[in-house]
This record gives C-alpha cells, structure tokens and sequence, in this order.
C-alpha cells in the first residue's frame, strides 16, 4: 500500500469526471492494494492482446497504481477513498522516462456510515466512482472489480431537484470575489430542436440571494431551495417574459463546482471537495438502495 499524498486529491480539482454507483465490494482489502494494482496490469493487458496470457508483474505498456486517500472522508467510520490510476509509457522511451497518465479513477464513502453499518463484515463501502479518461478504460477496470469484487457499477444521473439543491448550496458557500459567474442551464422541452437557455448570475447576487432566503445557517430546507429557485425564475420573466419553471434544469456551473445532469461533474475549489464528495456520495447511496 502506497503511503497518501494530499497532492493525489488535489489531482482531481479542475478534471471532468463521470459518476457512477458501486455496490459493496465483497473480500475487498486496503492492505492489498499493490498486489490489486498488479493484477489489474495483467488484466488490461490481456485485453489488449486479444486474451493471450500475461504474466503477473511483466514489463508491460500500462501501469496501474492503488492509492489509499484517508483525508477524502467525512468521518472515521468512513472507508478511506481509493485513487486508481493508469499510465503508460511508449516502447521507445528510455526506461527511466516519465510515465503518461491516462486515465483515473476514484472511489468514494464520505459520511456514509449509516449505509456502511447494515452492510455484511466481508463487504467493504465505497459507492462513490468517479472516472475521469476514455470510456474504454472506464469499462475495462469496471470488468475487472466486477469480476475481482463481486460488484456492480452503474450510471448516476443528476436529477433537476438535485441540480437545484447545488445551486441553493454552492450559491451559499463564500468564494473569492473574483469568482466566475453562477450559471444555470435549462433544457427546452417539446421542441423541434434542442434549445438550451443559459441563465448567468453574479456569485455575490446569487450569494445575497441564498442569505436572504435561508433560515437557519448551516441547516438547508427543500422550502428553501424552492423559493431560491423561485426567485431566479421570477427575475428571468421579469427581464425576458419566459418561465422557466416550464423547462428543465440540465447544468449547474459555480465557482464550488459544475455538475451536469448526465452525470458529469468537475470539482474547482479544494475547500468544499469533501463536500461535493459527501453530497454525491449520498445520491449514490440513494441509488443503490
């Protein structure tokens, strides 16, 4: 097991990553996860060579690394998050060259414990993974957990009610004053063509705003959401006479992070990444249940 480097989870600020769900991992260890990375080197090898056999620990043309990340967690029962990652590096290359990242991948439990609590001894939690590279990739380490691990992966979209309990929450969070502007992205329903509304507002408006409308600091009602979202859109009729409570929220971009219903998210500030990561944890957690 390699030791954790805060500068790993600073690698995944300012990446596009895809979301999915994970079911729980079964005979899963933290202690094993250099051996993890060596069988998974074999495996994408061997896909690569149409299935013929390769050794485990051979020389090969894609490296995986396993890194245990304990500072992504939201509490001490949560299982420590796992950075996966893939390199390579040309045939031509001296030995001693610098290896190419290709592709990364992250699993998540930030303050899932009460999900981890009613889950059996033989089974880890981590239903947070993030994917960040080319899909093939994506499913080729998929396969391998899956077959490894006995588990499955699966898609996590981002409904418009999530969406917009992201902009009421990232609105509120305290940002530089140079921070880019909060934009909201609706989808036109019913229409020949697609057509998308693009909403942008001023981090400091969209900040007033949310500390007008909430309550109690640190708590966050569905009320409140709603009447935020409420205001955005009477402001929006008021200028350009359209409703957007008509249309669908598809996209939610701040200075905390951007998220988008297909389930695409990239993370922009360090300070709230644990956060971010608690949230989507839950969505993940939602959908496996």
């Amino acid at each position: 097991q390699e030791n954790a480097d805060p500068q790993k989870a600073a690698s995944l600020l300012r990446k596009q990553w895809s979301l999915y769900s994970v079911t729980p991992l079964y005979k899963f260890s933290g202690a094993r996860l250099a051996q993890y990375a060596r069988l998974l080197g074999a495996f994408i090898a061997a896909e690569k060579h149409k299935g013929l056999a390769v050794g485990v620990g051979a020389d090969l043309d894609v490296k995986a690394t396993f890194c245990s990340l304990p500072e992504l967690c939201g509490g001490q029962r949560d299982q420590p998050a796992m950075l996966v990652q893939l390199s390579s590096r040309s045939s031509v290359s001296p030995k001693n060259s610098d290896e190419k990242l290709m592709w990364s991948g992250c699993f998540c439990c930030v303050s899932g414990e009460d999900f981890s609590e009613n889950v059996p001894e033989d089974f880890t939690c981590l239903p947070l993974f993030l994917a960040n590279g080319a899909e093939s990739y994506t499913a080729t380490v998929g396969s391998w957990f899956q077959k490894t691990f006995d588990c499955h992966f699966c898609r996590l979209s981002i409904s418009p009610l999530n969406l917009s309990w992201m902009a009421a929450m990232w609105s509120g969070c305290s940002v530089e004053k140079t921070a880019c502007a909060t934009e909201l992205v609706f989808s036109v329903p019913c229409l020949p063509q697609p057509l998308d509304i693009s909403y942008a507002i001023h981090p400091e408006d969209a900040k007033a705003l949310w500390d007008t409308v909430q309550k109690t600091p640190g708590e966050i009602t569905q009320e409140e959401v709603d009447l935020f979202m409420d205001c955005l859109y009477s402001h929006f009729h008021r200028h350009f006479k359209i409703h957007l409570s008509a249309t669908k929220l598809v996209k939610v971009s701040t200075a905390i992070a951007s998220a988008h219903c297909n389930g695409t998210i990239k993370f922009l500030q360090s300070k709230y990444l644990t956060g971010v990561l608690m949230l989507l944890t839950e969505l993940a957690i939602s959908q496996i249940q």
